[in-house]
């Protein structure tokens, strides 16, 4: 008893004087702080914020410029090509209310088909990042597990992802050939890039083919920071393999996976070369498979200005992806975190 009564009174008196030191330390310690360090600090990282300016922050504004100017057009009365000048938002609304000066375009310009092509972006999008999400889960899965083979199962999981993207869409290509591999595995003589569903499924077979180990890399990194130990305790206490899945891995791996989702997503309403390789944009009725990028790389041959226009509402769309997945997706986490710190 005697010992408890000195233990506590010891605390006590030591206390204030932890709580002083840690108040005072703090202050001290920036006292301490010679104040040029901060102004070297801003020195050294000047170069790197000034390098990222011109390669990242110039071109985005040089094309939102761009987007406000009219194309070189020729000129009735000259028969010279002239400068267009300032055009206000013409080349927005070329594209998004589909406008070709004072009438619609007409069917087959590149404008009048823009909404078809974000809608098929989008459906791109969507089907690939979700069948990767649920076969990159499931490789992670796997590759985490505790087997002997491991490392071979793991390299042999990655091996598609190193290769790159135009050696893919070759390969795929000849795979989906008329004589190809899959047509003689399916007993059938699908043309499968004259169809636009057959040629559509076959560029998400060969994304998801190609990237799905990416997916599965990022989720094995949040994997593996999840303790045996928790799972130990959940078998103590009489939790199934479904519970342990779905009371531990899912919630402790959900940032991990909120990231893949995040770079697969960014990444997949970018795309280009799968379908300019394997399709040229076309199939279908010529446009079937054709992405934003796509449609962008087309309109710079023929009207640089409204090019620039376009890339400008495609890189405005990405970020507003990226935003709500961020803001809204990422904010449990967030405030949790601050929650945390603050008790």
């Amino acid at each position: 008893m005697s010992a408890q009564t000195t233990g506590s009174a010891v605390a006590s008196e030591e206390a204030p004087k932890l709580k002083k030191k840690g108040k005072g330390g703090g202050d001290e310690d920036r006292e301490l702080i010679d104040p040029h360090q901060a102004r070297r600090a801003y020195v050294l990282i000047a170069p790197t914020i000034v390098l990222l300016a011109i390669v990242i922050g110039y071109p985005v504004l040089r094309a939102v410029w761009m987007s406000f100017q009219q194309d070189a057009k020729l000129d009735p009365q000259t028969g010279f090509f002239q400068e267009g000048g300032f055009a206000g938002f013409e080349n927005y609304t070329h594209w998004l209310l589909q406008r070709c000066g004072d009438t619609s375009c007409p069917v087959g310009t590149t404008a009048a088909g823009f909404w078809e092509v974000v809608w098929i972006t989008c459906f791109f999008t969507i089907v690939t990042v979700t069948l990767e999400l649920v076969l990159g889960f499931a490789f992670a899965l796997i590759m985490n597990g505790k087997y002997r083979g491991r490392g071979l199962v793991r390299a042999s999981i990655l091996i598609p992802w190193a290769i790159p993207t135009a050696v893919t869409a070759k390969l795929w290509y000849f795979i989906f050939a008329v004589n190809g591999i899959a047509n003689a595995l399916l007993n059938t003589d699908i043309l499968w890039f004259s169809d636009k569903w057959a040629a559509r499924f076959a560029i998400i077979i060969a994304d998801v083919w190609k990237t799905t180990p990416f997916m599965a890399l990022l989720i094995l990194a949040g994997l593996q920071l999840i303790s045996a130990d928790i799972y130990e305790a959940a078998k103590v206490d009489g939790a199934s393999a479904w519970q342990r899945f779905t009371s531990i891995t899912l919630p402790l791996v959900k940032p991990a996976l909120m990231v893949a989702l995040l770079f697969r997503t960014l990444d997949v309403l970018r795309m280009y070369d799968l379908p300019a390789i394997m399709t040229g944009g076309g199939a279908g009725d010529g446009n079937d498979t054709t992405t934003l990028s796509i449609l962008v790389v087309e309109e710079i041959r023929s009207a640089f200005n409204s090019a620039a226009a376009l890339s400008t509402l495609t890189f405005l769309f990405v970020f507003l992806v990226a935003f709500v997945f961020i803001k809204f997706l990422g904010v449990n986490a967030v405030e949790q975190s601050a929650g945390g710190k603050r008790k």
